[in-house]
């Protein structure tokens, strides 16, 4: 499946959503009315492509721009296409009120939430808004609907949740993980105290951990959930890594997935991950008990 990345923004101006419709294009977008964003190219970050749509398709400039939310789509014109979208909210400069549209749009609306008809939007718009049922959405866990490839029907398949903690970032860190079947069932649960070190060196360990066992009892596809977006969207390729004690561990987990079938990495809301996230609580609490 072809997959393209797309950002799109929420702006508001006194309770009211800009909406941008659609001069042409295929017959699901056609004449109906969009978010304002842009397609992420290679190498380019999604901030950066954001303000660049602000800038070609609106003649504005961003204020402030604060990433919301992380969600996939099938083209209904093209079912073997996957957009990927990186959901914004945003606000445009004070100065930077005239809106100049780019050729692909022809009108520009400010709508208040309720004011919105779904007959009036995309269909990709209605989800991001939250208007009709979000089968796909990172929001939360009980959303994540996974349909295995027939490919891997011979394939054991897990579901994995990781978490990692420190208290202090830095300080006494843990990593934890779960991995269950595909009913639900645990498997296995483990995790392991790493000493002093980050937040997110923690998250990153506990998705290598989680793989690591995976691996050893034959798993051949993986479901990785964790309530890290920041760990979900480097794995993912969106956000490139920068730090370099992070770019090591991502490193030897592309490693560790390539020996897969198939791994896949979701941001699931906090409330989703209590399973990882009290083992990692009760690794640290078992080392501050030892004294250790």
């Amino acid at each position: 499946m072809k997959q393209k990345v797309v950002t799109k923004a929420i702006i508001k101006q006194d309770e009211k959503i800009l909406l941008l419709r659609r001069r042409g294009g295929r017959p699901s977008i056609a004449g109906l009315y969009e978010l304002p964003g842009g397609r992420v190219h290679i190498n380019q970050q999604p901030e950066d492509a954001l303000e660049h749509a602000f800038n070609i398709h609106l003649g504005v400039s961003s204020e402030t721009i604060q990433l919301d939310d992380v969600m996939t789509f099938i083209d209904p014109d093209d079912r073997e296409l996957q957009y990927l979208f990186i959901l914004f909210q945003a606000s445009l400069k004070m100065t930077d009120r005239d809106i100049e549209l780019s050729d692909e749009y022809d009108k520009y609306v400010w709508k208040q939430l309720s004011d919105i008809q779904l007959g009036e939007i995309t269909q990709s718009t209605q989800q991001l808004l939250g208007l009709v049922s979000v089968p796909f959405s990172s929001r939360g866990e009980e959303e994540v609907v996974t349909v295995p490839d027939a490919k891997y029907a011979t394939c054991e398949t897990v579901v994995s949740y990781s978490d990692g903690g420190s208290r202090g970032n830095p300080g006494p860190s843990a990593s934890g993980y779960v991995i269950l079947d595909e009913a639900g069932k645990v498997l296995y649960e483990g995790g392991s105290f790493l000493g002093i070190t980050t937040n997110n060196v923690a998250e990153y360990q506990a998705v290598y951990l989680a793989l690591e066992k995976a691996l050893e009892f034959g798993a051949c596809v993986v479901d990785m959930r964790m309530d890290s977006q920041l760990v979900a969207n480097q794995m993912n390729g969106i956000y490139r890594v920068k730090n370099p004690d992070l770019a090591a561990i991502h490193h030897r987990i592309q490693e560790l997935s390539a020996r897969f079938d198939k791994v896949s990495y979701t941001y699931v809301a906090r409330e989703y991950n209590k399973l990882a996230d009290g083992m990692v609580n009760k690794i640290l609490d078992e080392h501050e008990k030892s004294g250790n």
